[in-house]
């Protein structure tokens, strides 16, 4: 750092590959905004512009929105490739009343001026976290998935867990993030106040996790279904269904608050009713990530991460396998992505 002020400046950075041209080089789209980016969730305006939510997983960080000045252009990739480059980024604030705004991070508004750190666009993107700070959005329970409901157009969020929250010295709680020592996480969601490119929105949340029969305020739930904390991984299929994985750490999984549940797992939501059912179990130690589908619903991609944590085993090779052997049965637990089809070759869910 001492030689390269700017090393830090390098990394935080949503990066688009083309997976159809494996000669192509990644590009960082820095009009995205730097900071501890989980995911990045894709749209399209009525009028054919991009529009990418993502959060930030890091407690009391933030959830973005970007909208792009171009329209998507047909010939693929190459004829949109400077699409990410152009447009408005946005951080999100939740208030008290169930409503909320899109403040945009653009150097000269809302006080982001050179004298106060802000002298171009670039300082903005840059510390896109100060510039939040400034604005007054608001600090969330570690935002990381987003999604965006194809039928409806409402957006979600995982809102992972923060158990800082409302420690001495920390964020009190507030609407958006209603617990203290919120070791479980909920899930919010928003509508957009028309369009996708809205400055406004209404907000709720669809369920605030952990066990209902919980006598703790943080750690009991309001779940319609099977129990789950720490919901991480997030997607809207294109029926309407969201899907929730869950990345519980395994040195609290079975203890205290979380006795009752099980390996981190994946589950099915129906948003309408906010009725949730346990679709799948990981092995021990895992988190259930990477959450794609085929466009007919009759395969669907789940990475299994990190199987066999804690204990070392990933980083000690002479360590004795005591949790997981996943998923040979024998050897070093190995993370892997998991093709899940109908034994009738149906529909997923169904």
């Amino acid at each position: 750092m001492a030689k390269h002020p700017n090393e830090s400046n390098r990394y935080g950075w949503v990066v688009e590959i083309d997976p159809q041209d494996p000669t192509s080089t990644p590009r960082k789209r820095t009009a995205l905004g730097r900071a501890a980016h989980e995911g990045a969730a894709t749209a399209l305006t009525n009028d054919g512009r991009a529009v990418i939510y993502m959060g930030e997983d890091s407690r009391f960080e933030y959830i973005y929105k970007f909208v792009s000045r171009d329209k998507v252009q047909p010939g693929g990739a190459a004829a949109n490739r400077e699409l990410l480059d152009h447009g408005t980024l946005y951080v999100g604030r939740f208030d008290v009343d169930g409503t909320g705004e899109w403040l945009p991070l653009t150097q000269g508004k809302g006080g982001l001026v050179a004298d106060k750190g802000f002298a171009s666009q670039g300082d903005v993107l840059i510390k896109a976290r100060q510039a939040s700070d400034l604005l007054g959005a608001t600090k969330m329970d570690r935002p990381e998935w987003t999604t965006v409901d194809p039928l409806t157009k409402e957006g979600y969020c995982t809102l992972t867990n923060n158990s800082n929250r409302g420690a001495p010295g920390q964020p009190f709680m507030d609407a958006a993030n209603p617990r203290s020592n919120n070791t479980m996480g909920q899930i919010i969601r928003w509508k957009e106040s028309g369009d996708l490119d809205a400055t406004k929105f209404a907000w709720n949340h669809l369920v605030l996790a952990g066990d209902p029969k919980q006598t703790r305020y943080e750690a009991q739930g309001n779940i319609k279904g099977d129990t789950f904390g720490s919901p991480d991984g997030l997607m809207v299929d294109a029926r309407g269904v969201l899907w929730i994985e869950t990345d519980v750490s395994i040195s609290t999984l079975g203890k205290g608050e979380y006795a009752n549940l099980p390996n981190n797992q994946m589950l099915a939501c129906d948003p309408t009713k906010g009725e949730i059912r346990r679709f799948l179990l990981g092995p021990a130690g895992c988190e259930i990530t990477g959450l794609t589908a085929t466009p007919d619903l009759r395969t669907l991609f789940i990475n299994i991460q990190h199987p066999g944590e804690p204990a070392n085993e990933r980083s000690d090779p002479d360590r004795p396998l005591a949790v997981s052997k996943w998923p040979d049965g024998a050897g070093r637990p190995r993370s892997a992505t998991v093709a899940i089809t109908k034994n009738d070759g149906g529909v997923i869910g169904t």
